[in-house]
């Protein structure tokens, strides 16, 4: 009898919408097969009183995961593309991107329909710097506090008047059945979501033929090829959850579209550029993003 796909992932509704979408998606590609799911609890997910900036970025809910794959206990790992540092741990690879769900950042609001609607001095929640950044570049006047936990724990936030208004992701709003709660979006290139927003990506272990077999079918190479010039874009400048960075990209009937922004949370002082490039030349695309951005300052905001 072959042995079940073990899926490790994170506890949060979520996470456990994700994984279980990956698990049809696999199900539907392999008639038969038999899958596990492996929950579990990162480090990212037990401390919520902290921003994720001070406590060690957004690898924090990737440390668990990857453990489980090498002890064995599990034989890939599903995560939000975004939430996936630039370069992995060694001995781990990226098996399939899925195709991306909405990349836009959410305006999410009880009695205000949008940002610019929001009353002088009014709070916004979000603990992401590159959201920060940008609530400060549109609205000096707004104050930003830091808002942690799953999806739910912020929305109860919201609702019990902790905060005017606050932002998330379009697409964890849309896969948990709350795309009711989205007053606005806040559309590129006005507003740029975090480097793969919107994509899953199953983690596996490098060379292990039979994940990334069962894993192939799944992998939706547009989306591979834009998150790769957002991710490339970012990890040229050195970027982490400390630092405001933002890139989106598409494709058009030229190839790739890539803009970057990189902000500074404190004085709302945003630096911006854009370029083109191949579909074959992703990752070359957002490192000369990359560079335009230095060229234009970005370098002084990134603390060179």
């Amino acid at each position: 009898m072959t042995a079940p796909l073990r899926i490790a992932t994170r506890q949060s509704a979520l996470a456990l919408w994700q994984a279980e979408h990956v698990a049809a998606r696999l199900r539907a590609a392999h008639p038969g097969l038999s899958i596990e799911l492996v929950p579990m609890t990162t480090r990212g997910d037990q401390i919520t009183d902290r921003p994720l900036a001070d406590i060690g970025g957004k690898g924090l809910f990737l440390k668990e995961l990857e453990v489980a794959m090498l002890e064995r206990h599990a034989d890939i790992a599903v995560h939000s593309f975004k939430d996936v540092p630039m370069d992995l741990e060694p001995g781990f690879a990226i098996g399939a991107v899925l195709e991306r769900a909405d990349a836009a950042d959410a305006f999410v609001s009880v009695h205000y329909a949008r940002l610019d609607t929001l009353p002088q001095n009014a709070r916004v929640g979000t603990s992401s710097l590159r959201r920060q950044a940008q609530l400060k570049a549109l609205r000096p006047d707004l104050v930003a506090l830091d808002l942690r936990g799953n999806v739910n724990t912020r929305l109860n936030k919201l609702d019990a008047g902790d905060y005017d208004a606050i932002v998330l992701a379009c697409a964890g709003l849309d896969r948990l059945g709350l795309s009711a709660r989205i007053r606005s979006r806040l559309d590129a290139p006005a507003w740029l979501p975090a480097a793969a927003q919107g994509a899953i990506a199953v983690e596996q272990r490098a060379g292990d033929a039979r994940a990334a077999d069962l894993l192939a079918p799944l992998h939706d190479a547009d989306t591979a090829r834009c998150v790769a010039a957002e991710r490339a874009l970012t990890r040229h400048l050195q970027g982490n959850c400390q630092v405001p960075i933002a890139a989106f990209c598409i494709e058009t009937e030229q190839g790739l579209h890539l803009n970057g922004l990189v902000g500074d949370a404190a004085s709302g002082k945003l630096v911006r550029a854009q370029g083109e490039g191949a579909r074959t030349a992703a990752e070359a695309l957002g490192r000369e993003v990359a560079e335009m951005l230095l060229a234009l300052g970005a370098g002084v905001l990134l603390g060179r």
